[in-house]
C-alpha cells in the first residue's frame, strides 16, 4: 500500500486543471540550465533605492511591522497610497475605509475576483492576459471572455465594437490592465471614455491593473479609469510598489475604490494571506513619498533601455512592436521565418544565450498568439546590450 488514494478522481480541483507549472518556471529553468540571459520574466536584477532598502532595514531593527500588521495595512502605507493617487491623479480616497494593502497585485487581483464574481458570471478581459487572470477567474467559479488586442499600425490596439459584443447579461465584471502585458499598449482617453460609458451603460463592475502606472513613454499618458464620469462606484483600481521601486520580492500591492468595494475585497483577502509584508509596508509608505525626480529619472532609465533592446531585436530580423509603457517588448517572428513562438522560445537559448517568452501562453485564442515572442527589458544595460548582440549574431544576415 502506498497510501494514495484509489478515488478515479484527479487531485486537482478540476478549475485548475488547466493550469499547470507556468512557462516563467520552464523558461527560467531553461535558462540556469544553459547559462542564457534570461529576459522571460519580469524582475529586475537590481535593487531599488538605496533610502528605501534602508527604510525596510530601519523598520525591522525598530520593530515596526515584525508582527502582523493590521488587515487594511499599516496606517503609513493607506494614507501614502491616498497620497500619491491625489497627487498624480486628483483622485481622492479616504484612507481608512477605501484603501487596502495586498500581498502585491497578484493577491489584489484574486481577492478582487473572488469577491466580486460568483459561478456562472462572466468577466470580460483583454487578451493577452497576465496569467493569473484565468487563474483567478477560474477559482472564483467565473466565466473568462477573452476580446482579443490585435495588431494594427505598429501597435496592439483595442477593438471597441469587439468589447461591445462580448458584454452579455450574464457579464458582471470588466478586467482591464494599463499599461497592457504583454504588449505595452497603453489605451488612449477615447477608448477608455467609450469602456467607461459602456460600463455605466451596462451596470458593469470593473478592476483595472495599474501597475505600470509609472512606465509610459513618448507620448503616451497614464489616465485611470477611476476618473471617468460614473465609474468611481463601479471601480476596483489596484497598484504595486513591485513594478514601481524594483522591490518585486516585497510583495507590496494595493486596491483602492468606494468604502463599499474594499470592504468586499477585503472580505475575500483576509482569508487568502490575511496580512503580509509588514516592515516592507513602512518604506514602501517612504517610497511613494518621493520627489517626481525619482519617477521621472525611472520611467527615462526604462525608455533608453526599451530603445537599446528594440534596437538590437530590429537589427536581428525581429518585427518590434514598440510599447508605449510597462517593460515588455512584444515582437513578431514571422520575418525570421519562423512561427511556432512555443518552438522558438524553447530552442532560443541554445542558438542565440537568451530566454524570452512565447505571448501564446497569455491567450485562450492559442493561434492568435502563435507568432508572438515577449522580452523583458527591466535589466542592467550591460546585460541588455550583450542579449542584442547576441540575438544580433544568431539571426542576423
Amino acid at each position: 500500500m502506498t497510501g494514495m488514494t484509489s478515488s478515479a478522481r484527479p487531485l486537482l480541483n478540476r478549475r485548475l486543471a488547466e493550469f499547470g507549472t507556468t512557462i516563467f518556471a520552464e523558461m527560467s529553468a531553461l535558462a540556469l540550465k544553459t547559462g542564457s540571459i534570461n529576459l522571460g520574466q519580469g524582475f529586475p536584477d537590481t535593487d531599488g533605492p538605496e533610502e528605501i532598502r534602508e527604510a525596510a532595514v530601519r523598520a525591522l531593527r525598530e520593530g515596526r511591522g515584525n508582527q502582523y500588521p493590521p488587515g487594511p495595512g499599516v496606517p503609513e502605507l493607506r494614507t501614502a497610497i491616498a497620497a500619491h493617487q491625489e497627487r498624480r491623479y486628483g483622485l481622492s480616497y479616504d484612507p481608512g475605509a477605501e484603501v487596502l494593502v495586498t500581498a502585491g497585485a497578484t493577491e489584489a487581483i484574486a481577492a478582487a475576483l473572488l469577491a466580486l464574481v460568483e459561478p456562472g458570471d462572466e468577466v470580460i478581459a483583454l487578451e493577452p492576459y497576465y496569467d493569473s487572470y484565468a487563474a483567478c477567474i477560474a477559482m472564483a467559479g467565473g466565466t473568462r471572455v477573452p476580446v482579443t488586442l490585435r495588431p494594427h499600425e505598429g501597435s496592439f490596439r483595442l477593438d471597441l465594437d469587439e468589447l461591445r459584443a462580448a458584454v452579455t447579461d450574464r457579464t458582471r465584471l470588466l478586467l482591464i490592465n494599463t499599461p497592457h502585458n504583454p504588449t505595452g499598449t497603453v489605451l488612449t482617453r477615447e477608448e477608455l471614455t467609450a469602456i467607461a460609458e459602456l460600463a455605466v451603460e451596462r451596470d458593469l463592475l470593473v478592476i483595472t491593473d495599474e501597475v505600470y502606472e509609472h512606465l509610459v513613454f513618448d507620448t503616451a499618458e497614464h489616465i485611470p479609469l477611476v476618473s471617468f464620469p460614473g465609474m468611481r462606484g463601479r471601480t476596483v483600481s489596484i497598484g504595486s510598489a513591485g513594478k514601481t521601486f524594483s522591490f518585486t520580492g516585497w510583495k507590496v500591492g494595493w486596491v483602492t475604490g468606494t468604502a463599499e468595494l474594499v470592504t468586499a475585497v477585503r472580505s475575500a483577502k483576509q482569508f487568502l494571506t490575511y496580512v503580509a509584508s509588514g516592515p516592507f509596508q513602512y518604506a514602501i509608505a517612504e517610497a511613494l513619498a518621493l520627489p517626481d525626480s525619482y519617477f521621472t529619472a525611472f520611467r527615462e532609465d526604462m525608455l533608453a533601455k526599451r530603445d537599446l533592446l528594440a534596437a538590437g531585436l530590429t537589427d536581428a530580423g525581429f518585427k518590434v512592436f514598440q510599447p508605449a509603457g510597462t517593460y515588455f517588448i512584444t515582437t513578431d517572428i514571422r520575418p525570421l521565418g519562423e512561427s511556432d513562438g512555443f518552438a522558438f522560445c524553447r530552442a532560443l537559448p541554445e542558438r542565440a544565450g537568451v530566454v524570452a517568452i512565447p505571448n501564446a501562453v497569455f491567450y485562450d485564442h492559442r493561434e492568435a498568439g502563435g507568432p508572438f515572442v515577449r522580452f523583458a527589458f527591466c535589466k542592467q544595460t550591460g546585460v541588455l546590450a550583450d542579449a542584442a548582440e547576441r540575438l544580433r549574431k544568431a539571426f542576423a544576415h
